[in-house]
């Protein structure tokens, strides 16, 4: 007989979850508090390292990763954990120690805000 059951998913009400920062591009002129919170998400995802740990964990299975499981990015243990805790600041990341490991998570709602940060009714040139 098994001891194992399955948990229930959990809300994430977390102080650190994040919301969307932004309206489109194209909608209308960012305010100041909103510049600065999309330069910062920007700031971060400039780092190649940033980039390549945030697409780690962003699709890793079951939509989080243990940071034993996305450090092979060329770079040393402690170089891998300051880069984490950028993303971290920028809003990016989320976080969960779980025994001596910690477990990170892109919240949906920054891959939304992002998406839709990008996004214009414009067409590309070329494009229909």
């Amino acid at each position: 007989m098994s001891n194992t059951q399955a948990l229930p998913l959990l809300e994430s009400d977390a102080p650190e979850a994040v919301a969307p920062c932004c309206p489109p591009l194209t909608e209308r002129p960012f305010t100041a508090e909103e510049a600065e919170t999309a330069a910062r998400m920007f700031k971060a995802l400039g780092d190649p390292v940033r980039l390549r740990l945030f697409s780690a964990v962003a699709s890793h299975e079951g939509g989080e990763a243990c940071v034993c499981d996305i450090s092979d990015v060329g770079v040393s243990q402690p170089t891998v954990s300051h880069h984490l805790k950028k993303l971290k600041e920028a809003g990016l990341l989320t976080s969960e120690r779980r025994g001596t490991w910690v477990y990170y998570r892109v919240e949906p709602s920054v891959l939304t805000a992002m998406g839709k940060l990008l996004t214009s009714g414009m067409s590309v040139a070329g494009s229909p």
